[in-house]
């Protein structure tokens, strides 16, 4: 194990290095400026969107809210609470800053890489129409381009292990539970290997309910995680309201000097905020335009206008709260916990009396629900690589990685999705700057019907 986890680390970072970054800043850099800022002109609508019904005869199998909910389980997870103590205790506070950034870049990612996800969707081998990178490479640069398309397949089968969430899922009700209840050290690993089996039935009952259930599902976990989230951390916020401007001033301060960790190195907290910035709105990586792609319409636009909602929920507004509340808590400086623990401290330090179990119970919450969403993701890209006819048998796979989640090394388990996220992240952003002409014709095409019917509606 120590040797696996020395070449993770090494090849973590290899590919996590300044050409990634470039290529996940610098294309996000140009498709905001390549499409003369639309995402940001067009957020107001984006959340209209929400709320329309889909016709009947659309294809897909996903309503918006249902696509935007699936999507965001799978990035509302404990990439807003652990992965942000994470990219505080690697790169320090400044870190936060450049997550800030990936995400205002990331808004025009995804509005490429969602809009593509619908227009190039493609017929699995079961015949059923399915979205995500790998389709959008064959159905839009050709068969040429097909082992682009199984390399994304490849890491994205490995990216979309649930072994992180539930890591930390069973971590913050080990802390909560069963260090309270006096369990021995030894004791330990068979809670875990317990809960993890528990887990693992849940996941099976979701999995088996195929993507219907699933959409109805994160339809009710996510708005419901978000709100009780965001109101436990406005409470602790308001609570020490006078350290908030300084918090945010650390966070800044820090951004350019770098000196609270990373030895100081400005590069380094910048690779440490795009890192745990793509685990938290995964947008480049490729897997959200997977849940996207699945959505009821025959727009692309309409679909990639509703995908740009999730940088802005889930980095911009959650996991700046997080992030607030561990640096106002200022454990980040005097302990040794890393990941979910630090979150924990910093919620029971500020907000003592039961911050502990309530934070416990919205991990659990938020962690399931990517854990189901995963699931998802991981079947579409071995249906891709084996037959949609063999998917279905990826459940059991997936229950016993679940499993081995609970009692796994934190470190190890970042390691190895780290570098799987950076390898999604290639094939994802290449067919996207590629296609990124398609995507800017239908744009004009989209826009210019509407003001045709408002003008006409407007005339009449």
């Amino acid at each position: 194990m120590s040797d696996l986890q020395t070449m993770l680390n090494s090849l973590v970072g290899f590919l996590w290095g300044p050409p990634l970054v470039a290529l996940l800043g610098g294309g996000g850099l140009f498709f905001l400026l390549y499409s003369r800022f639309l995402p940001y002109r067009h957020l107001g609508q984006s959340v209209r969107l929400l709320l329309r019904k889909a016709d009947d005869d659309d294809p897909g199998q996903l309503s918006h809210f249902q696509a935007l909910s699936t999507a965001l389980s799978g990035t509302l997870g404990m990439g807003n609470v652990a992965g942000v103590a994470l990219a505080i205790a690697m790169g320090g506070p400044g870190a936060i800053f450049w997550m800030w950034m990936s995400a205002l870049l990331g808004i025009a990612t995804k509005f490429y890489t969602c809009t593509l996800a619908v227009m190039y969707r493609g017929k699995d081998s079961a015949g059923e129409w399915q979205g995500g990178p790998m389709y959008v490479i064959r159905e839009g640069l050709g068969e040429k381009w097909k082992p682009l398309a199984i390399f994304f397949a490849i890491a994205g089968l490995l990216g979309t292990m649930p072994i992180f969430q539930v890591n930390q899922l069973v971590q913050v009700v080990r802390d909560t539970l069963a260090v309270p209840m006096g369990l021995a050290n030894e004791q330990f690993f068979l809670f875990e290997l317990g809960f993890g089996l528990v887990l693992a039935a849940l996941v099976i009952v979701v999995a088996l309910g195929q993507l219907p259930r699933l959409g109805k599902v994160t339809a009710v976990l996510v708005p419901s995680m978000v709100i009780g989230y965001l109101l436990l951390t406005l409470i602790v916020l308001l609570m020490h309201a006078n350290e908030v401007p300084a918090a945010f001033a650390l966070i800044i301060t820090d951004a350019f000097s770098g000196q609270a960790a990373a030895g100081g190195v400005l590069g380094a907290v910048i690779i440490t905020g795009f890192r745990r910035a793509a685990f938290s709105n995964e947008a480049g990586i490729g897997t959200e335009a997977m849940a996207h792609g699945a959505a009821r319409t025959r727009e692309p636009i309409r679909e990639g206008l509703v995908a740009m909602l999730g940088p802005v929920i889930d980095t911009l507004i959650v996991c700046t709260c997080t992030a607030l509340v561990i640096l106002i808590s200022g454990v980040w400086q005097s302990a040794d916990a890393n990941g979910v623990t630090l979150t924990a401290l910093a919620f029971q330090k500020l907000f003592p009396i039961g911050g502990a179990w309530i934070l416990a119970l919205l991990v659990s919450v938020l962690s399931m629900s990517t854990v189901f969403t995963f699931w998802y993701y991981g079947s579409k890209c071995l249906g891709f690589l084996i037959g949609a006819q063999h998917q279905r048998h990826y459940v059991w796979i997936y229950a016993v990685l679940v499993v081995c989640g609970a009692v796994i090394s934190l470190k190890l388990v970042v390691s190895l999705i780290d570098s799987m996220y950076a390898l999604m992240a290639i094939p994802t952003m290449t067919s996207a700057l590629l296609l990124a002409p398609k995507v800017n014709a239908a744009a004009r095409r989209y826009f210019a019907a509407r003001e045709a019917l408002t003008s006409d509606s407007s005339g009449s």
